[in-house]
């Protein structure tokens, strides 16, 4: 990816960042919501964004939400940043934190023995 779209991306993310959690007043997703990828495309006709929620169960809302609210985020997102032409916004749920937690909690359940390691104490006797 090139450096000019690098920063844009950023750029982007960091005011959809401000939108979301300080201009919009739904308290659907104030707060709750993460956003971890931005992606404009070359044209700048499109921009894929990915967020994350604690609670995975109330994802499907928290989008609606925000697919509903395009048109005010897209007029905020114009004021902040000069962009050549405002992107059309899609969100999509990033479930890779859910799922990482999700991992992290089945393998902390699993009952694996730790292997015994020997010390210099045992080493010691055997001399």
């Amino acid at each position: 990816m090139s450096n000019r779209m690098d920063r844009a991306n950023s750029e982007v993310k960091k005011c959809l960042t401000e939108i979301i959690l300080t201009k919009m007043n739904d308290p659907r997703v104030h707060e709750i919501v993460t956003l971890t990828e931005v992606k404009v495309s070359s044209d700048f006709l499109y921009c894929k964004v990915k967020f994350s929620v604690l609670d995975l169960e109330k994802a499907e809302s928290v989008k609606k939400v925000l697919q509903k609210s395009e048109g005010f985020i897209k007029r905020e997102l114009a004021n902040m940043i000069k962009l050549p032409k405002v992107p059309k916004i899609n969100f999509t749920v990033d479930t890779s934190t859910m799922n990482s937690i999700r991992v992290n909690e089945i393998l902390k359940n699993l009952n694996i023995p730790k292997e015994e390691e020997e010390t210099d104490d045992n080493s010691n006797r055997d001399n």
